[in-house]
């Protein structure tokens, strides 16, 4: 069986929680795309060398939930270059046998624009912020601004611009827990199963 469920969303929004719960719940396989890209960012050097040469070492190093990780990734996914190199990747584990949940920026939008399920998470940016702020600490006003800087980046970025595609459900987590966010999400999923 072929399934893809393509999750879009800002930075803390929670669609890699809910990534991981859907491909929990119905054994399909995962993808959290941004990991491509905070490990090509993390390698440093050229990017589209790093692009075109990662490795699964690279996708295991500790550093990549890191805010200079994510602020890395944010840059070298607005290189056109980077974004073609990764692209068959994801849309070969998207059509993979046994189902497939994809989470990232352009997942409905570019990647997989005929996924069976599209949802888009999105929270206020300063439910984001605290979120990010009690995963990685530091000065919660900073983590603010660099929260909105990133969302300003990958919303008006040239290629693939951070957005929810037309037919994607929106799923605002803001006032959520976890579980009522991944409830509702599953709920998707099975209806189209």
């Amino acid at each position: 069986m072929q399934f893809t469920v393509a999750i879009d969303g800002p930075a803390a929004a929670g669609k890699g929680t809910i990534g991981r719960a859907i491909a929990a719940r119905f054994g399909f396989a995962h993808l959290d795309t941004g990991a491509l890209y905070r490990a090509v960012g993390a390698k440093g050097g050229d990017p589209v060398l790093a692009a075109q040469s990662l490795s699964a070492a690279d996708l295991a190093r500790p550093d990549l939930r890191t805010l200079a990780a994510g602020q890395a990734a944010s840059r070298v996914a607005a290189i056109p270059e980077v974004r073609a190199a990764l692209l068959d990747f994801q849309r070969r584990f998207a059509r993979a046998e046994g189902g497939a949940v994809l989470d990232g920026r352009d997942i409905g939008t570019v990647i997989c624009p005929d996924a069976e399920v599209k949802i888009y998470v999105t929270a206020s940016p300063e439910v984001r912020a605290h979120r990010r702020w009690l995963e990685v600490g530091g000065d919660p006003a900073l983590v603010l601004a660099e929260v909105k800087e990133r969302d300003a980046r990958d919303m008006n970025r040239t290629d693939a611009p951070l957005k929810p595609a037309a037919d994607a459900v929106i799923l605002d987590t803001s006032a959520l827990g976890i579980d009522a966010a991944v409830a509702r999400a599953v709920a998707l999923v099975e209806a189209r199963l």
